[in-house]
């Protein structure tokens, strides 16, 4: 098949160098452009990881330049500073794959929780999509609105459930991730020592990712679904187990649910046991279990929160959109130990 030129801008981060340590060995991808606000680097000197493996130049952002050079763009932005470059690539015909929040919510919601929205013609056709929820909705798409990974784990542990629980009854979401989900510029949130021996639940109930979560819970079951999100930062470097607490309205097997909603699914594994976030590490893979004690359910799920919470789905989904297979240049093998 004929190579597919792409791109990234916002490469410095995480996720950016995720995305790098894929599509460097993408057998379809060919990624061509990395850019971020200043230039005047390259891949490896600003993740010497890649020193001798990956030396693109690093450019200063330039729309003009990534639209003549690539036919599919990864952006690894800020929320607003995405939009804005989004909107740019876009109207020049180019494909995005948007790892932002910007594209995620409605009109309403986004306004509610982040700013005003300066891209309301996109937004209107922008795809959310988890594979595994959504299916192939991606496919032909001109802009992906990559998921959360708060939002990711806990809609994955929560789907299946969706018409086995009583929805008047509350939902309590419990999210630990790993200190990388807080980006690479420091702060003293993420300081050693205020990491190190440390568990910091944050935000709890008022979080941004809570709205999501709601949105597109509610939407996967055409009613209106209310939960109490309470996110925690590990000391940890990635990983992210999302326990998800509701009340079943039948008497199913959890575990069956489980397995029959993921039937097929290629990057979802059931666990006979609550899955640990380094069986994740460094993959695709969501690791699911649920139980139940009489009406109370338990259901969990452990992803990476830099891959299936970010690059490694935002990679899956470009596959979609561009037609390929959806597990082209996604890695299978754990970090481990």
């Amino acid at each position: 098949m004929k190579a597919i030129n792409v791109g990234i801008i916002g490469v410095s981060g995480y996720t950016g160098v995720e995305l790098v340590k894929m599509l460097i060995s993408h057998p379809t991808f060919n990624l061509i452009y990395c850019a971020n606000t200043e230039g005047g680097s390259s891949v490896a000197e600003l993740h010497p990881s890649l020193l001798g493996v990956c030396d693109i130049a690093v450019e200063k952002i330039d729309i003009k330049r990534a639209s003549e050079a690539c036919e599919l763009i990864f952006l690894a932005l800020p929320h607003k500073t995405a939009m804005q470059t989004a909107k740019e690539l876009l109207a020049k015909g180019i494909k995005v794959v948007d790892l932002s929040a910007d594209y995620r919510l409605n009109r309403e919601n986004y306004e509610a929780f982040y700013c005003e929205h300066e891209d309301l013609d996109n937004l209107s056709h922008a795809i959310y999509s988890i594979p595994e929820l959504h299916g192939e909705i991606a496919k032909g798409s001109r802009l992906i609105a990559n998921p959360g990974c708060h939002v990711t784990a806990s809609l994955m542990a929560l789907a299946p459930f969706l018409d086995h629980i009583d929805l008047s009854h509350p939902i309590f979401i419990d999210s630990k991730t790993g200190v990388s989900g807080a980006g690479k510029s420091p702060s003293s949130t993420v300081h050693y020592v205020n990491v190190n021996d440390n568990i910091n639940c944050y935000n709890i109930i008022k979080h941004r990712h809570a709205i999501e979560i709601e949105q597109h819970a509610s939407a996967l079951c055409s009613n209106e679904v209310k939960v109490t999100f309470v996110p925690s930062l590990v000391p940890m470097t990635r990983g992210m187990l999302a326990c998800v607490y509701a009340t079943l309205k039948d008497d199913c097997d959890t575990m069956e649910v489980m397995k029959t909603f993921y039937a097929n699914k290629p990057f979802v594994r059931l666990r006979n046991a609550p899955p640990h976030t380094k069986m994740t590490s460094g993959t695709n893979f969501a690791d699911v279990f649920a139980a139940r004690h009489g009406n109370a359910l338990v259901a969990m799920c452990a992803i990476d929160n830099l891959m299936r919470g970010a690059s490694s789905q935002a990679l899956a989904n470009a596959n979609i959109m561009m037609g390929l297979n959806e597990s082209l240049g996604i890695p299978l093998i754990a970090y481990v130990p």
